[in-house]
């Protein structure tokens, strides 16, 4: 314990108001720079629709060579959830633009591929497992589906 611990007189004389100001704004600037959990899944997102972009564009391929009866109402499908995807990917785009975040594609390892996440003068490596892509790709394909699947229920009602 040095002599000045203790000494309740040392705690005002050594930092001017101004200056604990400064120090808290300066921390809340800090903690404004780090990236959130909102921003991590608006990466994610951003990182994952080109994959299901070019998932739907292939089936999409495939079925224009089919033979089915129902190819056209299934490209039409597959139209209006690429449009969706596409939607989603500009939006994404534009508020991780308006949040000063920039995603850059790194290096791909056996099971993961990692991005350079650019926020607020910070960077962060980012890196996803092609387990982890699968699932929420399926998850995302499924929720499409569905929203699609809702709008034509209450076009034919």
């Amino acid at each position: 314990m040095s002599k000045l611990e203790g000494n309740e007189r040392w705690k005002t004389k050594m930092i001017m108001t101004e200056h604990v100001e400064q120090y808290e704004e300066q921390q809340r600037d800090t903690g404004n720079k780090l990236i959130t959990i909102e921003e991590r899944t608006m990466v994610r997102d951003l990182i994952l629709l080109p994959y299901i972009d070019t998932m739907v564009g292939k089936n999409l391929k495939e079925m224009e060579l089919s033979s089915s009866i129902l190819k056209r109402a299934y490209l039409m499908a597959g139209q209006a959830i690429q449009r969706r995807i596409m939607q989603d990917t500009y939006q994404l785009q534009k508020e991780l633009k308006q949040r000063n975040i920039k995603v850059l594609a790194d290096e791909q390892d056996e099971f993961i591929l990692y991005y350079k996440v650019f926020c607020r003068g910070y960077q962060e490596r980012f890196g996803l497992t092609r387990d982890v892509m699968r699932t929420e790709i399926s998850l995302r394909l499924t929720q499409y589906t569905a929203e699609l699947g809702i709008v034509l229920k209450d076009h034919f009602k």
